[in-house]
């Protein structure tokens, strides 16, 4: 026997119907504001993700599947789900249509790291991307559209952490800031971050190990060296958060563990998978359109796990409603024809229906239908065939009606 590969997970059909209930919900506030559903490869030229993530980050050292394919060309999977939309967005003009232009995506995402709660080497991510607009409104939409997600989740127990990391403009005179606290330090930090201390210093802070988190602590902050249009926008941002009532708290610590960001950059945190993780990050890549090729365009985005969000869930005991079936034909010996065309009959009027075909007992069926969470059962036999009346059984209550086929649709839809 061949067992699945470390790191993955199969989706069971009496565990899909969860799945199916968050990405529902997700869809739907996404209609609410206007956002419409983009679909991209599941595998880009690795040249895209080597280009926009940032080759000092962990992602593309430590974790990225990359494969030549048969043509020779280096391929990878796909680590994040920015990178393609962006990559979409210019290839295929959508800079030509009306702005801000607002897109959401359901992907599975390909990272080689220890699997741990939550976080499997395939799993999948809800994201939403915004572009052409600078405004802080924008920022503050796309975390109320979030909030909004966990509350209709049922889920209070998160917090929000923001931040801001600068712009091309304040981020070259942080960097020499940090680089003179670090390299009183760099001694006491690993390998990687002493190596990342002259390419790319801002990713020291994100470093998960104890010796560089302890020496990041006293760390000078990237608030205190934004330029003034950043500064402004960051406050204003706070401001909008304030009117929305959506509480957060200022963490100088969050950069996000990929290069692309500018600016805004958050987090929603939970605490209910061991220690604290994060569900879903994001913040602004105001640059990132133009470093792909394309014509400069700001834009703003997030990432969630949908696998940890679904363990949340779970260990706050929240109960994901499971779909009933409306309808189980249970069929006499012999009427199994009648049944299939009955049953027909039901889900062509829109009615979500089942019938036997393992010739079980009466007691069987019944016991299968109740396993089902179905509403009402008829059974089928000679008298119902040659009457066209059938009874039909509410579960629940166990109350009988006799009823035409046409009239049974009235009761199960209304």
């Amino acid at each position: 026997m061949i067992n699945i590969p470390k790191g993955t997970k199969d989706v069971l059909p009496k565990e899909s119907y969860k799945w199916q209930y968050v990405e529902k919900t997700a869809r739907d506030l996404c209609s609410l504001y206007n956002i419409k559903e983009i679909r991209t490869p599941v595998f880009e030229h690795t040249e895209l993700f080597l280009r926009n993530i940032g080759e000092t980050s962990d992602i593309v050292n430590k974790e990225m599947y990359t494969f030549l394919d048969k043509g020779g060309r280096s391929i990878t999977l796909k680590p994040e789900g920015t990178a393609g939309v962006v990559r979409s967005f210019i290839e295929n003009g959508l800079y030509n249509e009306q702005m801000p232009l607002k897109v959401f995506y359901f992907t599975p995402v390909f990272r080689y790291e220890r699997p741990q709660g939550g976080r499997l080497r395939e799993h999948h991510q809800f994201g939403a991307e915004v572009f052409g607009s600078d405004s802080p409104y924008i920022d503050a939409e796309l975390i109320e559209l979030a909030d909004q997600l966990f509350k209709k989740l049922k889920i209070q127990n998160l917090e929000l952490f923001i931040n801001s990391i600068g712009c091309l403009e304040c981020r070259p005179k942080y960097n020499l800031v940090l680089k003179e606290y670090l390299a009183k330090n760099i001694d006491k930090m690993c390998a990687v971050c002493k190596d990342r201390e002259d390419k790319n210093p801002l990713r020291i802070l994100d470093c998960k190990e104890d010796a560089c988190a302890k020496v990041c602590e006293r760390a000078p902050k990237t608030i205190d060296s934004l330029c003034n249009g950043c500064k402004s926008h960051f406050e204003e941002f706070q401001k909008i958060l304030k009117g929305k009532k959506i509480d957060f708290k200022i963490n100088p610590k969050i950069v996000r563990g990929l290069d692309y960001y500018t600016k805004t950059v958050f987090e929603f945190v939970s605490e209910n998978l061991g220690a604290k993780s994060t569900v879903l990050g994001g913040g602004r890549y105001n640059n990132l359109v133009e470093q792909s090729g394309g014509k400069a365009t700001p834009a703003i985005g997030f990432g969630m796990g949908i696998e940890r969000l679904l363990l949340i869930l779970e260990n706050l005991n929240i109960e994901i409603p499971n779909p009933k079936l409306d309808l189980y034909i249970v069929n006499l010996p012999g009427f199994e024809n009648n049944a299939m065309e009955l049953a027909g009959f039901f889900r062509k009027n829109g009615v979500p229906c089942e019938t036997d075909f393992l010739n079980r007992n009466l007691k069987s069926q019944f016991k299968y239908a109740n396993n089902l969470n179905a509403k009402y059962v008829i059974v089928l036999g000679d008298d119902e065939v040659k009457t066209k009346v059938l009874t039909l059984k509410e579960m629940r209550s166990g109350l009988e009606q006799k009823l035409s086929k046409e009239q049974i649709i009235d009761i199960i839809k209304n």
